[in-house]
């Protein structure tokens, strides 16, 4: 891939794919990290003279307008993060739209609406990809978030813009993902967390062939557990896929590698704030597992201080309820404690680590769980086969 370094931007209007699908509130962006993420990128086009057209999907709109998930909050916070004026084209497509991105002067920056709201840009349609490459002289993909998806405005439309490169964001998650899976300094411990075992069989097995040691957490824990013959009372189990949990726990002791489930929980009856709440380490039958206890927490960041290469993706708890976070915001401490090259991807284990107020911490925040986990995985990634030079 090429980078936008390489390239002239002076006066061409340059197509930035970024990745705006964050958290709204009453009309306000609540989080606004993945647009201070495509800030580098979005300011070398400005700072080289291009007339920025920045185009991102956010929520999901089935293909057609949905006033919720309109991009003014999204241009209200890129302006106040730009600190300059940013136009709100009513279309991403269409007649008007284009010529306003013709009538951008150098260093103006268009926002497009949201690209969902046009069926064609999840079914790639050609019509519709064509008809965004008529916005443009250069197209920069810095939105790695969506590179796993295979839609008009990261992959078909780089078909019919002469120039196509990679952004400062995706170039980085590039980077350190790919060190990750080629050179990782040693020892490389991955933790990984969420609900099921079956989303993310594949990238068990892939770091099984690369990890030192591997962290289990989450509700995809119990599963686990349940292959060992140990109790998970209600505990949300996948029983379909208890044999292949064992088949992936044989797996890492013929190796020799440390896998480590939780060895106590935080359980309660159910996840309803305010329930009573214990720390067992077996699991009664009335009651289910919501988040790691603290031995866990403890047995966790003792591997991780001896790491130094942490992979981390997914909750260890029922994060979004209190108190079955604490267990996901004690590991992000211990991750930022840790002296190692640290890469946190995945919606609730960011939160996590930016509710611990230590994100400067953490050596790479990456912006696309589900594309880090894919990339991890060594499958080609079609956002990034389409940069190819």
């Amino acid at each position: 891939m090429r980078s936008i370094e390489q390239i002239e931007l002076d006066g061409k209007r340059v197509f930035v794919r970024v990745d705006f699908n964050v958290p709204l509130r009453g009309g306000v962006v609540t989080d606004s990290t993945r647009i201070e993420a495509a800030l580098p990128t979005i300011r070398y086009a400005i700072d080289h003279g291009a007339k920025v057209i920045v185009a991102s999907h956010l929520g999901r709109p089935k293909g057609a307008p949905d006033a919720r998930y309109g991009m003014g909050p999204v241009r209200d916070s890129l302006e106040t993060a730009l600190g300059r004026s940013v136009k709100l084209a009513p279309d991403c497509v269409g007649a008007e739209t284009e010529g306003l991105a013709s009538a951008l002067g150098r260093g103006e920056v268009l926002l497009l609406e949201n690209l969902r709201f046009h069926a064609g840009e999840e079914r790639n349609d050609e019509t519709f990809s064509r008809a965004l490459a008529a916005l443009a002289d250069v197209y920069v993909n810095d939105a790695f978030g969506t590179a796993h998806r295979a839609h008009a405005s990261t992959v078909g439309m780089t078909r019919f813009v002469p120039v196509r490169v990679a952004g400062f964001l995706l170039q980085r998650e590039c980077a350190y993902l790919g060190k990750v899976l080629a050179a990782p300094d040693r020892p490389l411990v991955a933790i990984l967390g969420g609900a099921k075992v079956s989303d993310k069989i594949t990238v068990i097995r892939a770091l099984l062939s690369r990890v030192d040691g591997l962290l289990i957490g989450g509700a995809m824990a119990y599963t686990f557990l349940r292959a060992q013959g140990r109790a998970t009372g209600t505990s949300l189990v996948e029983p379909e896929h208890v044999p292949l949990a064992s088949e992936l726990l044989q797996g890492a002791a013929e190796r020799g590698i440390e896998l480590v489930l939780p060895s106590d929980h935080v359980v309660a009856v159910d996840a309803t704030p305010g329930r009573p709440t214990s720390v067992v380490s077996d699991i009664p039958a009335d009651r289910m597992g919501l988040d790691i206890g603290p031995q866990t927490v403890a047995r966790f960041a003792n591997a991780l201080r001896a790491a130094a290469t942490i992979f981390w993706n997914g909750p260890l708890g029922m994060f979004e309820v209190a108190p079955f976070d604490a267990g996901t915001v004690a590991i992000a401490n211990a991750v930022a404690d840790s002296k190692a090259v640290s890469i946190v991807g995945g919606g609730d284990s960011v939160a996590a680590v930016m509710r611990s107020g230590r994100a400067a911490e953490i050596t790479h925040i990456s912006t696309g769980g589900g594309a880090s986990l894919e990339f991890l995985e060594g499958e080609p990634l079609p956002g990034l086969v389409a940069l190819e030079d």
